[in-house]
This record gives C-alpha cells, structure tokens and sequence, in this order.
C-alpha cells in the first residue's frame, strides 16, 4: 500500500535552523484530494505542536458531519484519509516497515520517478495476495525550506527532484504532492504506453 506522510518538524528554514511550520487548510484540502485520486491509502500530517493539531482537526472534524459530507462527499472521502501524528516514528510505527520515500527540491536524488514506479510495481506484482496486504512505501514530503537531514538519512530511497526548464525551483508542497503522485501512479495514455513498452 501507498502512504505519504507531510511533515511539519522537522524541517529546516531558509537559515538552515530546525523550525516547526504551520499546517495549513489548503494542504490539508488539496493534498487528501490528491492523495485519493491516486489511490493513496492514508495521508499523515506530522506536527508535534498541540494547538496545530488542534487547528487541523476542527477541520477534519467538520467533514465528519453527516450535513458536510451531503454538502460535498468527494471532500469528505478525501479527508477521511488524513491522520495525524506527533513525529515521524509515530508514523513508522504505525504502518509497521515501510519502504522510505523522501524527497527533496535539491539535486540530491538517487532514484528516478521511472525507477522508482517499477520498483513499487514490481514489489506488488511479485507478492503474494498476504504478502501484499502488508507491504507499504511512504512517501515523505517537506515543508519550509525541506526535510532535516534526520528524516532523509531514514530513507530507503531519495527521489529526485521536480525540475522545470528555469533555475527556479520554488513550487508548493500541495504541487509537488500533485506532481509526484502523478508521475508515479497516473494512468493516463502516455504512461500506459510506457509500461506495456517496459512489458
């Protein structure tokens, strides 16, 4: 199964400082969208700060209701994804042994999204129906100026980076969620071409 974890703390500022950041409601929102239409199974949001986890689960809370998921139930669905968590081992622990993703925005990725699809499908291809059932990849995204060295040294595979034709490299979190999800797990008719040419 696949998970992705956004993470809070911790994270480096731009003055390379261990900080905790903010959790927002557009990434909240628009992540757990993305995350159900690429068939992610749970999305953690990691935040240590109580009045965070406070603010975020209001949120999720009110699309608990049964009038808001009548208002909207595709919003619904999605948030019933998200969970939080204190810390990153919380969320290791919780999912048992996954297979560590982390990316970066920096050049330091030592796996491509192409690898990294086959790896992931490979993995399910060649398990058993129960050996399935519990095997896990987690997927682990940065806010502010990226994940602590900490969180990348756990990693079983750093991703390499989204790269335009610019120097700039600045996008949102909820676009590099969006961006990745796709390039791995999208069904659109360019990438079904790839995999039965890699068949």
């Amino acid at each position: 199964m696949i998970h992705i974890a956004l993470m809070h703390y911790p994270v480096y500022n731009k003055n390379k400082e261990i900080v905790t950041t903010c959790i927002t409601g557009f990434d909240l929102h628009d992540i757990a969208r993305t995350a159900l239409t690429f068939g992610v199974s749970k999305y953690f949001v990691v935040n240590p700060a109580k009045a965070q986890q406070k603010f975020a689960k209001r949120i999720l809370d009110c699309w608990k209701t049964e009038q808001s998921y009548l208002h909207n139930w595709t919003r619904a669905e999605a948030f019933a994804l998200v969970e939080l968590a204190d810390s990153f081992d919380q969320v290791v622990e919780r999912l048992g042994k996954p297979k560590i993703v982390v990316t970066s925005a920096k050049k330091v990725g030592s796996v491509g999204f192409e690898t990294l699809r086959k790896i992931i499908e490979d993995s399910s291809s060649e398990a058993t129906s129960e050996a399935r059932a519990k095997e896990d990849f987690l997927i682990v995204f940065g806010t502010g100026w990226g994940l602590a060295d900490e969180i990348m040294d756990k990693a079983d595979y750093v991703l390499e980076p989204i790269v335009g034709p610019v120097d700039y490299n600045h996008l949102s979190v909820r676009s590099a969620v969006a961006i990745t999800l796709d390039r791995l797990f999208g069904r659109n008719k360019s990438s079904e071409a790839t995999s039965e040419a890699r068949a």
